[in-house]
């Protein structure tokens, strides 16, 4: 059995929209779609790992919700990577690309769109089954 990654992922929503990211090149999936996030540290939660993750990635502080939306696994050639999900809303700052090759943000009709890596394609069936938004 391969290594287990852990990593938490944001459905990062503002007026009824959807960040999305797009891996760059140079990286395991690259140009696949993700929720912005990232691996879990030792000793941090998941709504920590999150915000720290998003601080670093795209320079923005968010409101997390206290709830796990949708927990999914994938196994890749690297190893399992195990994910949690979380709703966020955005609090300070404007996303700004620092890993990613381009963000998008997208009405949940409209997610299926795009080529998700295959560890986010839960949360994105889960989101479009229960046209899940608010802000």
């Amino acid at each position: 059995m391969g290594k287990q990654i852990n990593v938490v992922g944001a459905i990062l929503i503002r007026e009824g929209k959807i960040l999305c990211c797009k891996r760059g090149p140079g990286r395991s999936l690259a140009y696949l779609w993700e929720f912005p996030g990232g691996k879990i540290e030792k000793g941090e939660t998941p709504w920590e790992a999150l915000s720290r993750e998003l601080q670093e990635e795209l320079k923005i502080k968010v409101k997390i919700e206290p709830e796990v939306f949708e927990e999914s696994s994938y196994d890749y050639e690297f190893g399992t990577v195990k994910m949690k999900t979380m709703i966020c809303h955005l609090e300070k700052g404007e996303p700004i690309l620092t890993e990613h090759v381009a963000l998008k943000w997208l009405p949940v009709t409209e997610l299926e769109t795009l080529e998700w890596a295959p560890v986010d394609v839960p949360t994105v069936k889960k989101l479009v089954a229960q046209g899940y938004f608010y802000d």
